[in-house]
């Protein structure tokens, strides 16, 4: 009986995790594993990319969990630079090139992994491919920004987009010492909160000297006769840059997949069973960023691009490519970011993700603060909480604050995963002392209160 050939595509968070699972539970002898990447880089941290443009990671390889020569000596057969252009689902077989060389070849498979990542949304405008202009998915990108820093005439930069991507590079930028103005097409920035909340956020990226332009769109890019980039023109403005960087967020990478007659969801990823298999075929498993994921608290799917579910995806592949087996049940939707010494939260649904799912709820927003307020070093924060109106089933969290903040959201992931309701929440038996929390946390304060708003309903 011939060796099983796992092959995988893409070398980032949930492939690799996939091949090295893979690998734990079958030997080289037992299972021959191919990977393919694209780009020079494998197992690496795309989140911290702001923070090395920023300085506060000082250099590239930091970022990297796992190189290539250490897959290499686990016995995965890692192609750098080698480019999947098709799926060949029927003759069970991938078609590859070599970018380098332009060799293209055909590799059979037993199993395969699909694991191509996400891209930047590039919107179709004059100038948005020419030079200073750039998007941030890759190491290979962060390293063109540096290097287009390094080379703009003046120090000014904007960037278009005020999602997580955005409000990480426009802080990244003021520490490199740019002048930063973000053109945001949203009321407010972070589009992930509801917009009272993404006004906090607001006034502290004004407080770090950042200019934000809300309700803008963004028409086209301006150039010199040297083709690089000057402004940033929008329907009302335009915005000299020397730099400018898209942050308007991602889409699923799934040509691949599309192309070979894999069923992909409405928002464009691949479709999985709760195994990670792509549905309808056996043999063909899918995770990380160019899949949609089951949302726990509306139940609709989702496309949640997180390093976080990209590594969980690929345990759970690789268990079960590996003869094991394992399931990814779905999120709650927690993230975290911060501007500056503000850090932003949420979990859950915001009011507009309620009322698309066709959910009555409550919404109540409390001050709080970090410590107990006699402790030094205690500092405000805001909560905001989403509750079912009939039920009390907690909806969703969103926190934004000082030290201490961000993480609290763990407690409302932890409680949203468990379907608990808010009057439940109220006896969560929270650790606390004056240096780490009022007598009553704040997500518990939160909780009272819309515990009482929901009895009031009815």
């Amino acid at each position: 009986m011939s060796m099983e050939r796992l092959v995988v595509i893409g070398g980032d968070a949930a492939g690799m995790s996939a091949a090295s699972q893979a690998r734990r539970l079958k030997g080289p002898g037992e299972l021959e594993i191919v990977a393919f990447e694209r780009g020079g880089f494998t197992s690496y941290s795309a989140c911290g990319i702001p923070y090395w443009v920023g300085g506060a990671v000082p250099d590239r390889d930091a970022l990297i969990a796992r190189t290539p020569e250490e897959h290499r000596a686990r016995g995965i057969g890692l192609r750098l630079r080698t480019e999947v252009t098709r799926i060949d689902v029927a003759g069970r077989r991938v078609h590859a090139r070599d970018l380098d060389s332009g060799a293209e070849s055909w590799t059979s498979y037993d199993k395969l992994v699909i694991a191509t990542g996400a891209r930047p949304v590039r919107p179709e405008m004059p100038g948005v491919d020419a030079a200073g202009v750039h998007g941030v998915q890759t190491l290979g990108d962060g390293q063109e920004l540096i290097d287009s820093l390094a080379r703009a005439r003046g120090r000014r930069a904007v960037v278009v987009g005020a999602g997580y991507i955005g409000v990480e590079m426009a802080e990244a930028l003021i520490d490199r010492g740019f002048e930063v103005t973000v053109v945001n097409r949203g009321s407010e920035p972070m589009s992930t909160l509801d917009p009272d909340m993404g006004r906090l956020v607001h006034r502290a990226m004004e407080g770090l000297g950042i200019t934000m332009v809300n309700d803008a769109e963004v028409t086209g890019v301006r150039t010199g006769d040297d083709g690089r980039v000057r402004a940033v023109v929008t329907g009302a403005a335009e915005y000299p840059a020397d730099v400018v960087v898209l942050g308007i967020g991602v889409r699923p990478e799934t040509s691949l997949a599309e192309a070979a007659g894999l069923p992909l969801g409405a928002h464009g990823g691949l479709l999985t069973d709760l195994a990670m298999r792509v549905r309808g075929h056996t043999g063909i498993w899918a995770g990380g960023d160019c899949v949609e994921v089951l949302d726990l608290v509306s139940g609709q799917e989702r496309h949640v691009p997180l390093g976080t579910h990209a590594n969980k995806h690929g345990q759970v592949i690789g268990t079960n490519a590996g003869g094991g087996y394992a399931t990814f049940p779905g999120v709650v939707g927690t993230a975290v970011s911060k501007v500056c010494d503000l850090e932003i939260a949420r979990t859950g649904l915001r009011e507009k993700d309620a009322r698309r799912a066709g959910l009555q709820y409550e919404t109540v927003t409390i001050e709080s603060t970090s410590r107990a307020g006699y402790y030094p070093g205690s500092s405000p924060m805001t909560v905001k909480m989403l509750a079912e109106r009939r039920t009390g089933r907690l909806l969703g969290v969103q926190i934004v604050g000082r030290e201490g903040a961000g993480k609290r959201v763990d407690i409302a992931a932890v409680a949203l995963t468990a379907g608990m309701t808010v009057e439940r929440m109220t006896a969560l038996d929270l650790g606390y002392a004056p240096p780490f929390s009022p007598v009553w946390d704040p997500v518990l304060v939160a909780a009272r209160k819309a515990a009482a708003k929901v009895r009031e309903a009815g």
